[in-house]
């Protein structure tokens, strides 16, 4: 397959997979937006941060190594399915092991809550867990998938499985609110076993049909999705089980520095379940460009640099070409994440407040939570820039490289955790987007070093996608000022009228932000409309 070729299955990924995280988020939106109206925010607190913070450690700690790893060696050349699918399956019993582990910490280690007030946490928190261990049947499955570029099997598997997950969530506030967390346990090990189950039937359909013969697809029977040993080769590649172990150990020290809050709420008890709840929400309405934007953006285009890029060589010794094509991808891809960060800093600040007053009334908007959101706004930027830098300098580093920055991970984890706990001391729920800011700031920093290392004896530099035009600059300063003027005048009590207003003026500085970025920013905009807009795509390739 040509770079071309997987650039563009990379840039469709990308582009299915912001649509199906922008009908996510949507979903997840309205649905926090309902319960707020049922359930206290003492439960939302223990649901969206104790709970899944059990069921997203075990998941990640269990797959996310092996993923980096078999999807970054099956892009070579050399390699044999047979010993990628073996590996896989080994997630599934380290899945148990974590979940044994990480069950035993929750019920006996942590602070239980209140049973007259959250009821049935102890099968809540078993619940959880066997929705993970139940999600890793179908981890083979995910990766010969997204390998193969089949990247209408996971929107339809996951839209499937997040609307029956609100299906029953919503059915079950309104009807049975008194079994508390049983709701939200019931929910979620739907959700997985819908994904599990969407994946099953799609390879056991796809697998020995004449399309599976016309693609050269490895594997022919539903029997090759098993594991088992292969004549005259060993039960796994060895060398890719070495590259998931030193992955194992970043991602270990990944999951603390993306959920190190959550670690820090639950481990150390600074905040109330209730204040949890509502930093949870205030995160989640703040992250929601970032995950249905950034994220499939750097999933999609890290096993394009993977497969473009040889790990661990350096520019010379590579083909030219794609070594252009990728040096191209990166600037235009910084450049995007960078504007769409911009935007998001400059109005985050000025309409924070109402946005919380629109979704939870005075619940969110009356405390803390306005100052949370334009924190967060600002974070944005930075979780924007890094995710791009990242997925670059993971997909072209080399094992000894990857061993070295785990190091520095190491360090940065251990940093993040002081400063989160000593930031949340002194300014409260803020202090955590504080020291997110701070670690983040620090990636950004050690990739931008690395790519410019990486480049330095070429003549591309895709760093310049981080420097926006003085124009587009301008319009985003002046837009800033208006909004926040806007804001001291119409907003936020003062009657329906004035909001809209005050929502025209933010209207008419987007669009006067847009227009600058269509004068400036024209690679940009070319590459948008060819590699990430699907249907114009279409019409010219």
């Amino acid at each position: 397959m040509s770079s071309q070729d997987v650039l563009k299955n990379a840039s469709t990924l990308a582009s299915y997979n912001v649509l199906l995280q922008v009908m996510f988020r949507v979903l997840t939106f309205f649905l926090n937006a309902f319960t707020l109206r049922f359930v206290s925010k003492e439960l939302i607190g223990v649901v969206n941060v104790r709970l899944t913070l059990l069921y997203s450690t075990l998941v990640f700690l269990s797959r996310e190594a092996f993923r980096r790893a078999c999807l970054s060696g099956v892009s070579g050349k050399n390699h044999s399915w047979r010993q990628v699918i073996n590996l896989l399956w080994l997630t599934l019993p380290l899945g148990a092991l974590w979940a044994a582990l990480l069950i035993c910490v929750w019920l006996w280690l942590l602070e239980v809550p209140d049973p007259q007030t959250i009821p049935y946490y102890g099968p809540a928190v078993l619940l959880f867990a066997l929705s993970g261990v139940q999600e890793l049947l179908a981890e083979p499955l995910w990766v010969l998938a997204q390998a193969h570029m089949f990247v209408r099997l996971k929107v339809v598997a996951e839209s499937l499985a997040m609307i029956a997950k609100c299906s029953i969530t919503v059915v079950m506030v309104m009807f049975a609110r008194e079994w508390g967390l049983y709701i939200f346990s019931a929910a979620h090990l739907v959700y997985t076993g819908f994904l599990v189950l969407c994946y099953a039937v799609y390879f056991i359909r796809f697998l020995g049909s004449k399309e599976a013969e016309e693609k050269g697809f490895p594997l022919h029977s539903v029997k090759d999705l098993l594991p088992r040993r292969a004549k005259g080769e060993p039960l796994v590649d060895w060398s890719l089980a070495q590259l998931t172990w030193s992955f194992f150990k970043q991602s270990f020290l990944k999951q603390i520095l993306t959920e190190g809050e959550r670690y820090v709420m639950t481990f150390l008890n600074v905040l109330s379940f209730g204040d949890q709840g509502v930093y949870d929400i205030v995160n989640n309405l703040g992250s929601m460009v970032a995950r249905f934007i950034f994220l499939p953006i750097e999933e999609s285009f890290y096993i394009f640099f993977a497969k473009v890029l040889e790990r661990g060589r350096d520019v010379k010794s590579q083909k030219q070409e794609d070594v252009a094509i990728a040096a191209e991808v990166l600037e235009c891809l910084l450049k995007l994440v960078l504007v769409v960060g911009l935007i998001i800093s400059v109005f985050g600040y000025a309409y924070s407040h109402l946005a919380l007053d629109l979704y939870g009334g005075s619940l969110l908007s009356s405390g803390a939570g306005p100052t949370l959101l334009r924190f967060y706004s600002s974070y944005v930027l930075l979780l924007a820039v890094n995710g791009v830098t990242e997925c670059f300098v993971f997909a072209a580093m080399s094992q000894r490289e990857v061993d070295k920055y785990n190091l520095v991970m190491l360090a940065l984890s251990l940093s993040f955790l002081f400063l989160s706990y000593m930031l949340t001391w002194w300014a409260g729920s803020v202090g955590f987007i504080l020291a997110n800011c701070l670690n983040m700031g620090l990636r950004i920093l050690h990739s931008v070093l690395y790519i410019h290392r990486y480049f330095l004896s070429s003549q591309w530099k895709p760093l310049h996608g981080l420097l926006p035009s003085p124009l587009l600059l301008l319009a985003l300063a002046l837009s800033a000022v208006v909004t926040a003027l806007s804001e001291g005048v119409f907003c936020c009590d003062s009657g329906w009228l004035l909001k809209l207003v005050h929502i025209s003026v933010g209207a008419a500085c987007l669009l006067g932000v847009l227009v600058a970025v269509l004068l400036t920013e024209t690679r940009l905009i070319q590459f948008i409309r060819t590699q990430l807009l699907p249907k114009y795509r279409k019409k010219h390739t």
